[in-house]
C-alpha cells in the first residue's frame, strides 16, 4: 500500500485517525512530540490488528526535525500517499491583556507554520510532477475556531486562518 503520515497521532483524534488509516490498509507513520509510550501503543494496536505502523518523533514547529521526520519516511519501501495534519497546541486560557509574543509565536509556530511544513515536504514527494504517484492532505482544525470560548483568542484566529 502506501504510508499515511499522522502528526499528533499518539492521542485523541490523530490517534482515532491513526487507527482507521491503519485500518484501510495504509502503513501509518505516528508522529508525535513527547510522549514515545503514547505513540507506541498506537504502532501496538496497529500491529496486533494486523497492520503496519512506526513511530516518528518530531516537533513540528521545527523546521529540520520536520525535514527529518519525512527524510526517515522517504528510507521506507512505500511511498508517501497521506499526510493528516493534526498536530496543535493549545495554552490554558487566558485573556488578551496577557499574551506574551513567546505565547504567540509559540501557538502559530506549531499550529501554522508547522502545518505549512508539513505540507511543503509531503508535496515535494506526492505531487505528480514531482514523480510522486498523488496523494491527499487533510489539515485538523479545532471547534474552538468556529465556537469561540473565553479566553481562547489565539486558537480562534489561528485556525481560521483570519
Amino acid at each position: 500500500m502506501a504510508i499515511a503520515l499522522v502528526t499528533g497521532g499518539s492521542r485523541g483524534i490523530g490517534r482515532a485517525t491513526a487507527l482507521l488509516l491503519a485500518q484501510e490498509g495504509y502503513t501509518v507513520a505516528v508522529n508525535y512530540q513527547q510522549n514515545l509510550h503514547a505513540a507506541q501503543e498506537v504502532v501496538n494496536l496497529i500491529t496486533q490488528a494486523g497492520g503496519k505502523a512506526f513511530v516518528l518523533q518530531a516537533d513540528i514547529s521545527d523546521e529540520n526535525q520536520v525535514v527529518e521526520m519525512f527524510t526517515a519516511i522517504d528510507l521506507h519501501d512505500e511511498p508517501l500517499a497521506a499526510l493528516v495534519n493534526n498536530a496543535g497546541i493549545l495554552f490554558t486560557q487566558c485573556t488578551v491583556e496577557n499574551l506574551t509574543a513567546e505565547r504567540i509565536n509559540r501557538v502559530l509556530s506549531t499550529n501554522v507554520t508547522g502545518h505549512f511544513l508539513c505540507c511543503r515536504e509531503a508535496v515535494k514527494r506526492m505531487a505528480l510532477k514531482n514523480d510522486g504517484n498523488g496523494g491527499a492532505i487533510v489539515n485538523v482544525s479545532s471547534v474552538a475556531s468556529r465556537l469561540g470560548s473565553p479566553g481562547n483568542t489565539l486558537i480562534m484566529r489561528h485556525r481560521k486562518g483570519d
